[in-house]
């Protein structure tokens, strides 16, 4: 099955090979990291000759916030360790190179033996783990041929992926039966992870809840003093196409609104969208040139990455993007953390557990697109009621702390470090 998957694999880039090699050609994003995805170590990483390795793949931003405290916690409980990080794509690179420093963070390779195989060597890890779903069948399978423990800490199987992964679970059950560790985000996925072949899955919670803004970005400290008195503040964070106008359409006027796009590509299309709606608006990364005060009815365009979670502490009203038209959705606990009243659409299949949590304490509103208006007029018009449920919203994420501590503990036992587990 492998050599069928992977002659699979090598036929999907040799058909689309021509508009790779475009992409490559006319964009540096489509080249940045060909070598490293091709198996090649960076020299800036630390050989593990000289020190035992741990090595971390968290696919994109979001997981690489999610793994943040997991990732320090184990360099913190296992000194003389190297904990690496590898990413997918280049906005988590990005993210990782500034949270970790570069000389621990590198592309994930593509998933054929020989890339797998010389990271591998390369690297010597003592452990491997995935960040929620990234089971890539080589990987697994090497790793399973060199005696390599691998675990995947908040794992999940969104319903969306469900279908495709029970077609293939001849494929998936041999494999997943080697993970040293799962640790399932909920029951949910405790038990399709089960289904699919998967063994020692437990239930570790889920590590979002544990993403905490510890100091606030410098853009956040900026807007605190520039952001007009007495008016009020909405962030719309992580939007899809076709969100921002729908959004824009239902807030009232004399706001000021924060626009974070989830996708950094689209920030010049909403930064157009914004000049043909005549709206009055201001670059994130022009404004902070030389901050001055900012005028009710006012939109700014977050054109940045990593700084969205910092920013929802400013919001009176936080609306979550990605589910209002288009499934998924995305994390709405990056507002809850500061006690802010959060809106989010009816598509959030991605975050199931997490708004099905907050909805049960009646600590978000998921609201379809007719009830958007009402919605936003009563939660910026009732103060009270939109307190009360920031607050409801701030219990439930303090009261599900923990999975990360569960996580670390079971990691450090499977490299042996049992006394650093209990602590």
């Amino acid at each position: 099955m492998l050599v069928l998957y992977s002659l699979a694999l090598f036929l999907v880039l040799v058909v689309g090979a021509p508009w790779w090699l475009f992409r490559m050609a006319t964009s540096g994003k489509y080249r940045e990291g060909l070598a490293e995805r091709l198996g090649c170590v960076p020299r800036r990483i630390p050989s593990a000759a000289n020190q035992p390795v741990i090595w971390v793949h968290a696919v994109s931003v979001g997981e690489v916030l999610a793994a943040s405290r997991l990732i320090e916690e184990l360099a913190a409980r296992a000194p003389g360790w190297c904990v690496v990080i590898s990413t997918t794509t280049r906005t988590g690179q990005k993210m990782a190179r500034e949270r970790f420093g570069e000389d621990r963070v590198f592309y994930f390779p593509l998933d054929f033996a020989f890339a797998v195989r010389a990271r591998l060597r390369t690297l010597r890890p003592r452990m491997v783990v995935l960040i929620e779903t990234e089971f890539w069948p080589r990987m697994l399978s090497e790793c399973r041929h060199a005696g390599i423990p691998v675990a995947a800490v908040n794992a999940r199987i969104s319903d969306r992926s469900w279908p495709r992964y029970q077609r293939l679970r001849f494929l998936w059950k041999r494999l997943l039966n080697s993970f040293a560790v799962v640790l399932a985000q909920s029951e949910l996925d405790a038990e399709r992870l089960t289904a699919l072949g998967a063994s020692n899955v437990r239930i570790g919670g889920n590590l979002k809840f544990g993403i905490r803004v510890e100091k606030p970005a410098a853009v956040t400290e900026a807007l605190r003093k520039n952001l007009p008195p007495g008016v009020k503040v909405v962030v719309c964070g992580s939007t899809l196409e076709d969100e921002e106008s729908l959004i824009l359409n239902s807030l009232p006027p004399g706001i000021v609104t924060i626009l974070a796009p989830r996708h950094p590509e689209r920030f010049r299309a909403v930064e157009n969208l914004l000049s043909q709606r005549k709206t009055p608006f201001l670059l994130r990364s022009r404004w902070m040139e030389s901050p001055a005060p900012i005028e009710p009815g006012t939109v700014f365009l977050l054109d940045s990455i990593g700084e969205l979670a910092s920013v929802y502490a400013l919001a009176d009203l936080a609306v979550v993007g990605g589910g209002l038209l288009w499934p998924g959705g995305h994390n709405p606990l990056e507002p809850a953390q500061f006690g802010v009243p959060v809106v989010m659409g009816p598509h959030y299949e991605n975050f199931r557990d997490i708004v099905d949590q907050l909805s049960s304490a009646d600590a978000i509103a998921v609201v379809d697109l007719p009830e958007l208006m009402d919605t936003f007029h009563r939660l910026l018009t009732d103060e009270r009621a939109a307190h009360e449920m920031g607050e409801r919203a701030r219990r439930a994420f303090e009261s599900e702390a923990g999975a990360t501590e569960t996580a670390v503990d079971a990691l450090l036992a499977i490299v042996g470090l049992r006394e650093a587990a209990r602590r």
